[in-house]
């Protein structure tokens, strides 16, 4: 598996395994654990997603020695502060079934995020996580992170697509030594992605699908990525990137499909900070 080197020297697998809206837990084990049969060793959950458990199960059945797996989780806008990041940290190794994380993330950029932020450098100080970082993160909000704590996320996990690509955040990350991982690699399907000339045509040349062409895209360019699917079918297919590589002129032309706009939601609009901060589960 090819792997990316966070700025404290750990080894995080680049293509890893999501679980982003999987609420079947029964369903999460089994994808999970097909995940890891096929190959892949980074799981990337959340407490918000409440399904930490079924993810823990399948990582116990797998068989694979815990420090072959890299498991992410984050923490939700209602459990951020000092003692709350403590107590919600407690939980989800609890859920996960393991003694340490490999990556913890602060979800969203609101609540008391520097609160969090010394607990998990604690926690990180202690061994019991191997990386911290954030999601959701503008650049403003990562450099207030950096300048006022002092301590550099390894990880920003943001939207990045074809749609979305992120080549100007990409660049401050780089600069500042921030790994940028993609949620939402597909777009979810959204603006017919699955349906798209230029990425079927680019597929075809090389035999692959186009959710195949665009985590190789995303990959090349040093986006970690980790795409979710219940199917086996898909989940196998998914993994199968890294026997092929795109040339310059498909890199090009999948740079002209960028909008540069989000197709989910803005992290400034006030109403989208009201909503996610009040959002329970």
């Amino acid at each position: 598996m090819q792997t990316v080197t966070l700025n404290n020297n750990i080894e995080m697998p680049i293509l890893g395994f999501g679980v982003y809206q999987v609420n079947d837990l029964a369903e999460c084990e089994r994808s999970v654990l097909t995940a890891l049969e096929t190959g892949y060793r980074l799981i990337d959950t959340a407490s918000a997603y409440q399904n930490e458990i079924a993810v823990g199960n399948a990582i116990q059945k797998s068989g694979i020695a815990r420090e072959e797996i890299f498991v992410t989780t984050k923490l939700w806008i209602q459990d951020t502060g000092y003692e709350k990041t403590l107590k919600a940290f407690k939980k989800s190794l609890n859920n996960l079934q393991t003694g340490y994380l490999d990556l913890y993330l602060i979800h969203q950029p609101y609540g008391d995020v520097f609160g969090s932020w010394q607990a998990m450098q604690e926690l990180y100080h202690q061994g019991k996580i191997k990386a911290i970082g954030v999601s959701n993160f503008q650049p403003d909000r990562v450099m207030d992170l950096i300048v006022n704590s002092g301590f550099t996320p390894a990880v920003n996990q943001i939207e990045t697509h074809p749609f979305h690509q992120q080549i100007e955040t990409q660049k401050f990350l780089r600069e500042n030594k921030v790994q940028l991982q993609s949620w939402a690699s597909f777009a979810e399907g959204k603006n017919n992605l699955f349906r798209n000339e230029l990425l079927a045509s680019i597929g075809s040349k090389y035999k692959k699908s186009i959710a195949q062409v665009v985590l190789r895209w995303l990959i090349q360019r040093g986006v970690a990525v980790i795409p979710k699917s219940v199917t086996k079918e898909r989940i196998i297919e998914n993994f199968n990137v890294f026997d092929f590589e795109l040339n310059a002129d498909d890199m090009a032309a999948i740079a002209t499909l960028d909008t540069k706009d989000s197709l989910f939601f803005n992290h400034s609009n006030p109403e989208m900070v009201k909503n996610l901060s009040s959002f329970k589960f």
